[in-house]
């Protein structure tokens, strides 16, 4: 079933099989949405959603069935034994930080021969660098483990292979057709990998690695569990399921995120405004992750791991109160790119003819652009790339994709163009000469047309079921909460509710005008005024707010969230996703 809304298409998922539907009702005695949403995400019995419902550490799997594990472990174990320099080696973004601090704080407690290193974004870029391997040759390295990065560094890795430097890779990107010359490769997306879960970030790897250590050498496992907040706040960022293996590191470690986090993510807690919440993935993706990311955006990832590895409050709220004011001045920068940007696709793009969108501005700074092509997707909804001048002479930026869409196959038919590239499906960085700019966008601009379709370039809101209000019980709104951890495989439910109208004291917050900028806070009711009012957030659909306040009714789509402004006390609050007019009568 598709509903149209004015700019999105609202599709209605089909009800799971009626059979299971009933038979989890009866057995777990819950209601019918609730026995539904286990059937779509294909949980069919009482033993399985006891499962999904309470996670287990001994769900983990064990680290050795990954590829080159046990030749990982009996590296790093020579190297302790004999005294040998390690350096702790990774991306400068959230998921290589957070992985670089996991490694290296568990390896510091068996050895004081240890650094780590972050490269930096502008002067080496993604991934193992040469002037990163000569910085570990200076300091007499004998073993670089590798974290979120490493996995396609073939040269690299055989430089430092020459300089007499062994290197353990632990990554989760798609290998190439040639693995490095790395004493040892972990990573789940290996084809001759047989590892039960292939969707691991890289701080996962990284975990999976320490994990390895500890079982082979009888390290405790209560031991490294206080690494897991760090594994949580990586599979938030990254993006990466939230299904399988990464559900049970996701859970447990939001739990240590709430009751016990290292210090230094505890000041990035407390100056996000968290303190006093139930802190989810979403809070790690919008408010934790992004003042991380920021360190190694404006100035040096190296920032994020003395955050992330500091024993000492003062220090940590120090360091914390740095990278905040690195995001502030990222926001505000990625703000004003972002403007230039819009107008600038507005003057120069086709909007009605061209399925892409390639922004060139040699002075724009290099750590917001991948932020910015997010935002353009947010605008114009089609695949994204923002490139700005590096200060290698070259020309570089990030892409981003819509739903259904392979960007990273797009650019690789561009292979020829390009000096260097890398990422995922819906993500990815680049780098060319800037006279190849035109060519590249002329060819880009060709393959995503001949393999995208119309349907791809519809905004979708898929909505699991459809809801009463009179249905939102506190049960209810307790039950689903055991669904989470939310995010990627195991999204939030969406419901559509029909025929509601606001009790008259729906207001504008945020920008005061009625052009779409600000968002609506509504109080929400059903024809059913005897129900209690149910509050709401719309974000950016300030237009709407005439429509209901003349008392006309809308159709939302929402999901069901906790609310807990200026309050430890979470309330029920609707997020509303989308609105469409409904028949234009008054209550």
């Amino acid at each position: 079933m598709v509903v149209k809304s004015r700019e999105k298409k609202w599709v209605v998922r089909e009800p799971g099989n009626p059979l299971y539907v009933r038979k989890l009702m009866q057995d777990l005695g819950i209601d019918e949405i609730l026995a539904n949403l286990l059937v779509q995400r294909n949980i069919t019995d009482a033993a399985d959603a006891r499962e999904f419902f309470y996670p287990s550490l001994n769900m983990l799997h064990n680290p050795f069935l990954m590829k080159d594990m046990d030749i990982a472990v009996e590296r790093i174990h020579s190297a302790l034994e004999k005294g040998e320099k390690i350096i702790v080696y990774g991306d400068y973004d959230v998921d290589g930080t957070s992985a670089v601090s996991l490694v290296y704080s568990f390896l510091k407690n068996l050895t004081s021969n240890i650094d780590y290193y972050i490269p930096d974004r502008y002067d080496e870029g993604y991934g193992i660098s040469r002037h990163g391997v000569d910085w570990a040759k200076e300091r007499d390295c004998d073993l670089i483990i590798a974290l979120d990065c490493g996995i396609k560094e073939v040269e690299e890795v055989g430089y430092a292979k020459s300089l007499g430097i062994d290197i353990i890779i632990c990554d989760h990107h798609l290998p190439g057709d040639t693995l490095p010359p790395a004493v040892a490769t972990l990573d789940p997306k290996r084809e001759d990998c047989d590892y039960p879960y292939d969707d691991l970030c890289g701080c996962g790897v990284g975990f999976k690695l320490v994990q390895g250590y500890a079982l082979k050498y009888g390290i405790p496992f209560e031991e490294i569990e206080p690494l897991l907040d760090l594994v949580a706040v990586s599979i938030a960022a990254d993006l990466v399921l939230v299904t399988g293996e990464n559900r049970v590191l996701a859970h447990f470690g939001l739990k240590r995120l709430n009751e016990n986090p290292r210090k230094g993510l505890l000041a990035m807690i407390k100056l996000s405004g968290l303190e006093k919440h139930k802190i989810t993935i979403d809070d790690v993706v919008f408010k934790i992750g992004p003042r991380i990311n920021a360190a190694g955006r404006m100035e040096t990832g190296r920032i994020a791991v003395d955050l992330l590895t500091s024993e000492s409050e003062i220090d940590a709220t120090k360091i914390g109160k740095e990278i905040n004011d690195h995001n502030n001045e990222r926001k505000n920068i990625d703000r004003e790119i972002t403007i230039q940007a819009v107008e600038m696709v507005k003057r120069e793009h086709d909007l009605n003819t061209k399925n892409t969108t390639v922004v060139y501005n040699p002075a724009w700074h290099k750590g917001v652009v991948g932020i910015v092509a997010s935002r353009l997707v947010e605008a114009f909804y089609r695949p994204t790339i923002v490139l700005t001048k590096a200060s290698n002479g070259f020309i570089s930026g990030s892409a981003r994709s819509i739903a259904g869409f392979d960007l990273y196959a797009a650019i690789e038919s561009c292979s020829d163009l390009l000096e260097n590239f890398g990422g995922h499906v819906y993500a990815a960085g680049l780098t060319m000469k800037e006279e190849n700019l035109p060519e590249f966008e002329r060819r880009f601009e060709a393959i995503v047309t001949e393999n995208i379709t119309k349907e791809i370039l519809t905004p979708i809101i898929n909505i699991d079921s459809f809801l009463e209000f009179k249905q939102i019980t506190p049960k209810f709104f307790r039950l689903l909460n055991m669904f989470q951890p939310f995010g990627p495989g195991n999204q939030s439910p969406v419901f559509l509710t029909s025929g509601v109208y606001d009790n008259g004291n729906g207001r504008i917050v945020g920008n005061s005008d009625r052009s779409g900028g600000g968002h609506l806070k509504l109080e929400l009711i059903q024809e059913d005024a005897s129900f209690r009012p149910l509050s709401a957030i719309a974000f950016n659909m300030s237009e709407y707010f005439e429509h209901i306040e003349s008392g006309n009714p809308i159709d939302i789509c929402y999901s069901v969230s906790e609310n807990f402004y200026r309050s430890s006390i979470a309330n029920i609050q609707l997020r509303i996703k989308d609105i469409r007019e409904g028949k234009d009568t008054a209550l």
